[in-house]
């Protein structure tokens, strides 16, 4: 395969040969020479191109690139006099594979820094911008880290359904699916007469499908798209989003916080490591002190406090919350950040949250107020994790989802899992945009997915 970009950057001179393929950055002129920054996407930087009037289409194209026109460069890489990069090619051949127009009203993407909401209304072009090009990169280390995490951690994946017949969260908040036209779904009961013979939507966890295998394979994960009819037009919400969600069986929640925080140091440390270049980008443009916030997450451990402690810290605090702080509700992103940015000044760890404000798969504890739930909040985004002990006792459960208004008939096969084998096991979830936020800096979480989905706004 023909080289990327980023390998030429870290190549050595010689006469050999390259080929060449990407995008026009900038192109300009110096006497007889034309200075070509030619990216692939690959890597933040560029590189530069040296074409010289000889070749036999320089007058009449060359001389003419424009940003964003697609070509094919032939030619050695030989040493860079230029301050800041180490080698150029010296183009033999330059080949137009799809023209740009020069004229900036045809071409919205020129090189100077554009909005994030003015690349949002061009979402087919956005990616070409550096931060959402950064971003990409970003996403992609992240994805391909979490992965070998739970590879190395004795995990197996498992694909759950994105069409589900059952709501975890219990919230209502579920996308229909059904193949019934208008006419059809005013009738009484439609979807018995629908493609499944019953109600079903689009899922808003895989949770429930996971604990199936976490019983019989012990630690497995699921890794992928969930939906929410949620009408939250905000910086911090999608319709469609990333989720992973691992669960364990023989752990308890010490064990399910233990192995959060792990993957979340793991993956802080593989981005510092592998994405110098791109969180260099962040650090400087969108985040000051983003490196060193992300090399405190790899240094330290995490802060570990009860919900109630968490309640007592904010209640004493010399700080005015636009929502008030009492036991009984639920954390706002305000008491998270203040929890984690100005108590803990790292990553805090809150546990054993009051059963009321808690879905009915978690685990009661002895208090008969609590269950063992965590949140693991980080500065700037407030939680990024939310997991559990999973209730095992069958009597426990059965009373919770009744509590909860539940039909029992409809999640028997849930129940069956206490029926038969069942062992204490844990599991969380982690939004996938959330973290790239946190990593990154972004302040708004429509920049870190390719294709946000929010109400009203659905692009290509």
């Amino acid at each position: 395969m023909k080289p990327r970009i980023k390998e030429l950057l870290d190549t050595n001179p010689c006469e050999q040969q390259f080929i060449i393929e990407g995008w026009v950055r900038t192109c300009r002129h110096s006497g007889s020479l034309c200075f070509i920054e030619l990216t692939d996407g690959s890597c933040l930087s560029g590189i530069q191109v040296i074409a010289e009037a000889g070749l036999k289409n320089y007058a009449e194209e060359i001389r003419h690139l424009s940003t964003g026109t697609a070509v094919k460069v032939v030619g050695p890489l030989v040493e860079s006099p230029a301050k800041g990069q180490r080698v150029e090619v010296r183009a033999k051949k330059i080949e137009i594979l799809g023209p740009a127009p020069a004229d900036p009203g045809s071409y919205p993407l020129q090189k100077k820094r554009h909005s994030f909401e003015f690349l949002r209304s061009i979402s087919h072009l956005r990616p070409r911008a550096n931060a959402l090009g950064a971003v990409t990169r970003i996403r992609s280390e992240l994805n391909f880290a979490l992965h070998r995490f739970f590879r190395d951690q004795g995990f197996f994946q498992v694909h759950t359904p994105l069409i589900t017949t059952s709501d975890c969260e219990g919230a209502g908040e579920m996308f229909t699916v059904t193949a019934l036209s208008d006419k059809e779904l005013q009738q009484s009961e439609p979807f018995t007469q629908d493609f499944f013979g019953r109600k079903a939507g689009l899922t808003v966890s895989g949770q429930l499908q996971a604990e199936i295998y976490a019983l019989s394979h012990a630690r497995v994960y699921t890794f992928g798209p969930t939906f929410r009819a949620e009408n939250s037009n905000t910086s911090r919400h999608l319709a469609e989003f990333w989720m992973l969600e691992p669960e364990m069986a023989f752990c308890d929640l010490g064990c399910d916080m233990d192995i959060a925080e792990a993957l979340i140091r793991n993956l802080i440390s593989t981005v510092l490591d592998n994405c110098e270049q791109d969180l260099d980008l962040f650090h400087r443009f969108i985040s000051k002190g983003l490196i060193e916030k992300l090399e405190v997450v790899r240094q330290q451990t995490f802060t570990r406090m009860t919900y109630t402690e968490a309640i007592n810290e904010l209640e004493g605090a010399q700080q005015q919350f636009e929502y008030p702080v009492t036991w009984g509700g639920d954390l706002q992103a305000e008491h998270e950040r203040f929890l984690c940015e100005e108590i803990a000044g790292r990553p805090v760890i809150v546990t054993d949250y009051p059963k009321t404000i808690k879905p009915f798969y978690m685990r009661q504890n002895d208090d008969g107020k609590t269950v063992a739930a965590m949140d693991i909040l980080v500065p700037g985004i407030g939680e990024l994790v939310g997991g559990s002990q999973r209730e095992e006792r069958l009597d426990l459960l059965t009373a919770r989802m009744q509590g909860a208004g539940l039909d029992l008939e409809e999640y028997s096969w849930y129940l069956d899992l206490r029926r038969y084998g069942s062992v204490p096991h844990s599991g969380f979830g982690l939004g996938f945009e959330r973290l790239v936020q946190f990593v990154t800096g972004m302040s708004n979480i429509r920049d870190v997915i390719p294709f946000p989905r929010t109400p009203g706004n659905a692009p290509c």
